[in-house]
């Protein structure tokens, strides 16, 4: 069972998913199981950086993998709300409560 924290900054939209849908796929394709994305660095998504958190989220589900989201602010919150994806996925408040709903 291999672990992977992801850590994006800044804004996950059109110009800087597609390095981190990169990330996203090179850990999953190095043997990743358990993936944390930690959004405490990130001020806004699109729906680019939406469609990333879906790919991983089946790509680790395809392997029979687990995926956890954590550190949410606000506007970011709402945006996973909105989307209906705060309802599929797994986001918790913080990076210990994330890695403890992992493991």
């Amino acid at each position: 069972m291999s672990e992977t924290i992801l850590s994006p900054a800044g804004r996950l939209d059109s110009h800087s998913a597609p390095g981190f849908e990169q990330e996203v796929l090179a850990a999953v394709a190095g043997g990743t199981t358990q993936m944390l994305i930690d959004f405490s660095k990130v001020q806004y998504i699109s729906s680019a950086g939406l469609r990333i958190v879906l790919i991983a989220a089946k790509k680790l589900k395809a392997v029979g993998g687990k995926l956890a989201l954590c550190s949410l602010n606000a506007s970011i919150a709402e945006v996973f709300k909105v989307s209906g994806f705060g309802s599929i996925l797994d986001i918790h408040p913080d990076q210990a409560s994330a890695l403890t709903a992992l493991r």
